[in-house]
């Protein structure tokens, strides 16, 4: 998702006994591997952590590996302002059964409160698995080691809509170039999906294009967030698009992390007539009108990227309606087995 937070922000686990037998038959099988560092442990036992997730959670409970494809309403944001209902029940009746919701303000969804948007969506049969909220610095308290009850209302909130995932989609600019700011944030993703474990979510996190665009030293942001976040706590939510312009690929990232995925944000881009959503120059478009490889990346995805939720979001539309565009992008991810 290609945000303006200022505008967003104005207008709107696996079971440790599952885990442990993973782990566990990795040690047998790998002699010293409990002997490890931290961070070699939390590179190795990643996957494990991942895979188990899939088999505990109740929104996978009736099929040992099932999948689910969504959408995220950022896609239909003019639409979900005018007339949440009324795009809901068009959602609904084009065959989605999943969204993500990207307004969450003042504890409202899309000025819902938690339980009245939660019987909106049930009662067109609609579940919210997954939502986009911005975690910052401030939401955690120094003085008291603790985050702050706007914080911990958004992690209630989210409990009782029934998500699985907590995610934020943002990391401030301030942050991305401070060491020790950012180490500390990172810390704070897991101090996030320790709260979020209490209710059996996890926390978050989604890429633009900036992750890969900053360096670390000689590492890439994205792979200084992945190498400081620990699996049995933080999720990362692949966007596929975002990063295109600047070279990112989802495949490398899979390929890099396996187990690491659980949610993407499935999405194609082509050239931009101006600077894009990203400012690289490309736009999102429909599923395979593009230049990305997008039934590649799901494929890998599915089979070692530990992905579970491939969320659908289209922010350009090349003269079509939004609402066009992603019943048109659902009939692609059925087409390809989705």
């Amino acid at each position: 998702m290609s945000i303006n937070i200022k505008n967003r922000e104005k207008n709107g686990f696996c079971r440790e006994r599952s885990c442990s037998r993973w782990i566990i038959l990795l040690a047998k099988h790998k002699p010293g591997y409990m002997n490890t560092t931290r961070r070699a442990f939390l590179r190795q036992s990643s996957f494990a952590l991942a895979g188990a997730a899939i088999f505990t959670h109740p929104l996978f409970a009736s099929t040992a590996a099932k999948h689910l494809t969504g959408v995220q309403l950022y896609s239909v944001r003019d639409d979900m302002k005018k007339d949440p209902a009324g795009t809901l029940k068009a959602l609904a009746d084009m065959g989605y059964r999943y969204v993500e919701h990207a307004n969450y303000v003042n504890r409202k969804f899309y000025g819902y409160t938690p339980s009245e948007f939660k019987k909106l969506l049930d009662g067109l049969g609609l579940h919210m698995p997954s939502g986009h909220t911005v975690m910052r610095a401030t939401h955690w308290d120094e003085s008291k080691k603790d985050f702050t009850d706007e914080w911990k209302a958004t992690v209630d909130d989210a409990a009782l809509m029934g998500q699985k995932y907590v995610i934020s989609p943002w990391m401030d600019e301030k942050l991305r170039n401070d060491h020790d700011a950012l180490m500390h944030f990172l810390d704070l993703f897991n101090k996030s999906g320790e709260l979020c474990k209490k209710s059996g979510m996890k926390f978050g996190y989604h890429n633009h294009d900036f992750e890969i665009s900053t360096k670390v030293g000689n590492e890439t942001l994205y792979d200084v967030i992945l190498k400081n976040t620990d699996p049995a706590f933080v999720i990362h939510q692949l966007d596929i698009g975002n990063f295109y312009g600047v070279g990112g690929r989802g495949t490398d990232f899979i390929k890099r992390y396996p187990g690491r995925f659980q949610s993407m944000h499935v999405k194609d881009e082509i050239k931009a007539a101006n600077k894009g959503e990203m400012e690289g120059g490309y736009e999102s478009t429909i599923l395979g009108n593009g230049v990305v490889k997008v039934k590649e990346i799901l494929d890998m995805a599915k089979k070692m990227g530990g992905t579970e939720h491939f969320i659908i979001e289209q922010e350009s539309y090349q003269g079509q309606t939004p609402l066009d565009s992603v019943k048109a992008d659902l009939a692609i991810m059925k087409k390809w087995g989705f």
